[in-house]
C-alpha cells in the first residue's frame, strides 16, 4: 500500500506524550503511534454506528407489552443460543466502551434475577 507523507503540528505537551509512548516501547516511532490512533478511531466509529443502529432499531420497534423480566429472559435465551457476552463480537464492543462499562451494560441487576 503506498504511503503519503503528512506534516502535523503538535503542542509541546502532545509531543512529549508521543515521545513517552515511544520511550515505553509501545511504538517504534511517531508515525506508528499516529497510525494506531487512526485505527482505534475507526474501530470506535464503527462501534458507535453499531450502537446507533441498535438504538434506532429499538426506537423503531415501538412499545412492548412484555415485562422487563420477559425481555431479560429472551435476551438470555439469545445469548445461550448465539454465544456468551465474552464472544469475539462482544469483546470488540467491550474494548470500544471499556470493560467496566461493558460489564455494567451486560450485568443483570439483582431486581431482575429470578426468584426461587
Amino acid at each position: 500500500m503506498p504511503t503519503i507523507r503528512k506534516t502535523i503540528t503538535l503542542t509541546s505537551q502532545q509531543d512529549q506524550w508521543v515521545k513517552a509512548q515511544i520511550a515505553e516501547g509501545r511504538f517504534t516511532n511517531d508515525s506508528e503511534y499516529i497510525r494506531d490512533l487512526i485505527r482505534r478511531d475507526r474501530e470506535r466509529d464503527a462501534s458507535f454506528h453499531v450502537f446507533q443502529a441498535a438504538i434506532q432499531e429499538g426506537l423503531d420497534s415501538g412499545l412492548s407489552d412484555r415485562t422487563i423480566s420477559q425481555i431479560a429472559e429472551e435476551a438470555e435465551a439469545r445469548l445461550r443460543l448465539h454465544g456468551h457476552p465474552n464472544d469475539a463480537a462482544a469483546s470488540r464492543v467491550s474494548k470500544s466502551v471499556g470493560n467496566s462499562a461493558f460489564r455494567e451494560l451486560t450485568h443483570r441487576p439483582p431486581y431482575l434475577k429470578r426468584r426461587g
